[in-house]
């Protein structure tokens, strides 16, 4: 009797199993493509932006130099904004950058720019000790930072500090999109950014409020800054964009994620410079966020619904896979139309081995702490600290 019983109860677990894992990666995949496609019919009805004209300092920390840092970084010196400045920062001037800080000065010479250089480090993260050494050279109050291989429209710095006039907003932030730049793995990088972070983030905006801020752009007012205790708060922290957001939400002060989408640059060339970075991203989210990135798993519709129909064979698995997968089909669809991008129609084969990849990663990001970054291996739990803790680090 017992072994008819298990006989029974195990198939019908591993049955049950299986639709669940379906459904759960079909319906995922169908609110996302409708959160998706409502935002881009809202961002389409927008009209432009009324320039703000509140005087803003840009600072760019910038670390070596990319094929495409000087594109990037003249985009920034072609806004409309009526009065702005930029501040460049560097440890030394031997690094890369400065030479292309030096032709962009040559060819918008009227254009406020600073360039700070020093070796000096305040912490463990040399973007923060950058922006610390950077901050006296910036002569405005209304401050946007802003990472190196960040692209930007024209309207890009009106738009973006408008909220700040706001005296309940404490950051501006921005969602972006990827420009893949080498082929197939960064196509596969780019596919990471438009196909599954953005919209996972769009989704979570849509039933709760802003509370994460991107490296892609961050804007705030220096008294905001002051208050939290300034950059120095942040000096050893590994996802310092995220804690400057968590500090802010703690003044209960607003996150406004502004409704620019800028470019991010993807230049992967290897699985393995790939795979690094996109592990790390995993990791340091399940270091900050361990409950959303526990629940992660059902965005990976392509290698779920197989599974899902492996265990349970039959109309309603293969129709809810088939739903879940052309869902999938469509999100990628719209998201390389919101990005302009003149992809190449076979792209849209790739999403099952983005996802699958991604769903490898997922699990690998399970296993272990240890990040690579900047050329060194970190713990991403390292700086995850307490508030107090945070709080104690300025001193």
């Amino acid at each position: 009797m017992h072994s008819m019983l298990q006989m029974w109860i195990i198939p019908a677990f591993v049955h049950g199993l299986g639709i669940a894992i379906a459904a759960a990666a079909c319906a995922y995949a169908c609110v996302a493509l409708l959160v998706t496609w409502k935002h881009s019919r809202r961002r389409a009805a927008r009209s432009a932006a009324e320039p703000c004209p509140h005087p803003v300092s840009v600072l760019k920390p910038l670390r070596g130099a990319d094929p495409y840092l000087h594109e990037n970084l003249r985009s920034f010196c072609l806004q409309s904004h009526p009065d702005y400045q930029l501040v460049f920062g560097v440890r030394d001037l031997d690094d890369p950058a400065v030479a292309t800080v030096q032709q962009l000065h040559a060819e918008f010479p009227r254009l406020d720019m600073a360039l700070a250089v020093s070796p000096c480090s305040h912490g463990s993260n040399p973007k923060v000790s950058n922006l610390i050494n950077m901050l006296p050279f910036a002569r405005h109050d209304w401050l946007v930072l802003a990472d190196s291989d960040i692209r930007v429209p024209t309207d890009y710095l009106s738009r973006v500090t408008a909220p700040l006039a706001e005296p309940d907003t404490g950051i501006v932030t921005c969602l972006y999109r990827g420009i893949a730049e080498h082929g197939f793995w960064s196509w596969l990088g780019r596919m990471f950014i438009d196909d599954w972070f953005v919209p996972s983030v769009r989704l979570a905006y849509a039933f709760s409020p802003a509370r994460f801020t991107f490296g892609s752009t961050i804007a705030l007012r220096r008294d905001v800054l002051d208050a939290m205790g300034g950059f120095e708060v942040l000096r050893n922290a590994l996802a310092d964009d995220f804690w400057l957001g968590e500090l802010v939400r703690r003044r209960q002060l607003h996150i406004v994620t502004s409704n620019v989408m800028v470019g991010t640059q993807v230049s992967e060339r290897r699985l393995s410079s790939l795979w690094t970075r996109e592990l790390r991203w995993l990791r340091t989210v399940r270091a900050i966020a361990p409950w959303g990135f526990s629940m992660t798993w059902v965005c990976f519709t392509s290698p779920l619904v197989v599974v899902g129909f492996v265990l349970a064979p039959g109309l309603l698995t293969a129709s809810l896979a088939a739903l879940g997968l052309g869902a999938r089909f469509l999100l990628h669809s719209i998201q390389s139309r919101a990005a302009r991008a003149h992809l190449p129609w076979y792209e849209a084969l790739l999403f099952p081995l983005r996802d699958g990849l991604l769903l490898l990663q997922w699990s690998i990001a399970l296993t272990g702490w240890q990040v690579r970054w900047h050329g060194r291996l970190l713990d991403a739990r390292g700086k995850r600290t307490s508030p107090g803790l945070i709080r104690n680090s300025t001193t």
